[in-house]
């Protein structure tokens, strides 16, 4: 029986249908579930489908199809659409924004996301609504909070409130025709070549909902009073050791992340940058909290199961999907040399992760064009590069961006040069 919750999404890609409206509806807490789309092929496909759609879960022995029912997909520029969205808005009490980017909170003037969301909670009728922020941002949420807030004119209730989010579940679009078939992959709907395929982990974390007698519809996610501690385990742990082993996999050649569970050198490579430089620095900086996470066992775990879940055949992650949007991958906070600070400022020597920020300078290289490298760089070996021009490539990457630890990160990665060269050539 389908209790009183409303969710409204943003956004229909794997993680909104593989995680939240996945979740709400096998919840059985929702009386209605809405997604805001602007791909008008999508949601005519799903319409005509009656409102059902298919997930393809993949666990450690196989792949799980999953059916999902009564899903409304609502165009906030066609009118009609955009009039429905608002009524559900009124009623929701979960909204979950699943975007490319923060910056895209904004973006559509009266129609944006921002903009639709302020006007909803202007007019909401429940006793409680709580918005989870799913981009791939430490601050989503405040950042969707601030927008929010600008546009209703006065402040907001204190029974609403955006929460951050912490999502390791790894996910994709499948668009190849060939690997649906090999996989085996239900499409979206029949007849749109197209697959969600989702992996089976669904430790979510979420900031802590603080309003009073209000109980979330969907109840899987796991909260915390302090994100942040667990969002840089995912950023500098999670997230670094994929990029570390698509970028090092990249340079010898190989095509899916799975042909690096044999390569034991590769895979020792990932260990060790996991445990030894993200791990220890992290227990170093949040053992005090007493979580299990930020134990050497707690945090071995971690990394043992990600690194199975990362090479897992029934994923079938491609290297050119965890190698692309290199420019942002390499920036000089992000994900890569974010966690080689974090292991300098802890005094740990992160020639481990330096071996994959050289590899990323060779797979930049690689796709100079796409990349928009200047044309000074793009040297087509990257066995060719000298001191001064990974200098120089490194502070074109790094144009605008600050950080205290720069003349490290640089040497760490002219001395991992010659490294990799062994490596690739093994």
């Amino acid at each position: 029986m389908m209790a009183g919750h409303t969710l409204t999404g943003f956004g229909f890609g794997p993680i909104q249908g593989g995680l939240f409206a996945k979740e709400a509806f096998q919840s059985g807490n929702f009386k209605r579930i809405a997604v805001a789309e602007v791909d008008a092929e999508l949601i005519s496909a799903v319409r005509t489908n009656q409102g059902s759609y298919y997930v393809n879960v993949a666990k450690a022995d196989g792949i799980e199809t999953l059916k999902i029912d009564n899903v409304e997909l609502l165009n906030p520029n066609v009118l009609a659409d955009r009039k429905i969205l608002r009524d559900v808005l009124t009623q929701s009490t979960e909204i979950a924004t699943c975007l490319p980017s923060v910056k895209f909170y904004e973006s559509g003037r009266e129609n944006s996301i921002a903009s639709l969301i302020a006007e909803g909670l202007k007019n909401n009728t429940r006793e409680g609504t709580i918005i989870y922020a799913a981009e791939n941002n430490n601050h989503a949420a405040e950042i969707l909070r601030e927008v929010v807030a600008g546009r209703t004119g006065a402040s907001l209730r204190r029974d609403v409130k955006f929460l951050n989010t912490v999502i390791g579940k790894m996910s994709r679009v499948v668009t190849d025709p060939a690997e649906i078939a090999e996989l085996k992959l239900a499409t979206i709907v029949p007849g749109l070549e197209r697959a969600f395929l989702v992996e089976q982990f669904n430790r979510i974390l979420v900031s802590r909902t603080t309003i009073a007698d209000f109980k979330p519809g969907i109840g899987i996610f796991i909260e915390k009073d302090d994100l942040l501690p667990f969002e840089e385990a995912k950023l500098y742990g999670h997230n670094a050791i994929h990029s570390l082993l698509g970028f090092l996999g990249a340079m010898k050649g190989a095509t899916s992340m799975t042909e690096l569970k044999d390569d034991k050198t590769l895979m020792e490579i990932g260990r060790a940058a996991f445990l030894q430089e993200s791990g220890a620095a992290l227990i170093k900086k949040y053992a005090k909290l007493g979580d299990e996470l930020f134990t050497e066992s707690g945090y071995r775990d971690y990394a043992e199961d990600l690194l199975e879940r990362m090479t897992n055949p029934y994923l079938g992650d491609t290297v050119a999907r965890v190698t692309r949007d290199i420019n942002r991958k390499l920036e000089i906070n992000g994900r890569i040399f974010g966690t080689m600070q974090l292991a300098l400022e802890y005094d740990i020597q992160p020639k481990n992760m330096a071996l994959g920020a050289m590899a990323g300078v060779g797979v930049l290289l690689k796709n100079a064009v796409e990349n928009d490298l200047p044309v000074d760089f793009r040297i087509s070996d990257w066995r060719r590069l000298d001191d001064d021009t990974i200098e120089r490539i490194l502070g074109w990457l790094w144009a605008g961006q600050r950080c205290k630890s720069r003349a490290e990160l640089i040497l760490n990665v002219r001395y991992a040069r010659k490294r990799l060269e062994n490596l690739a050539n093994v």
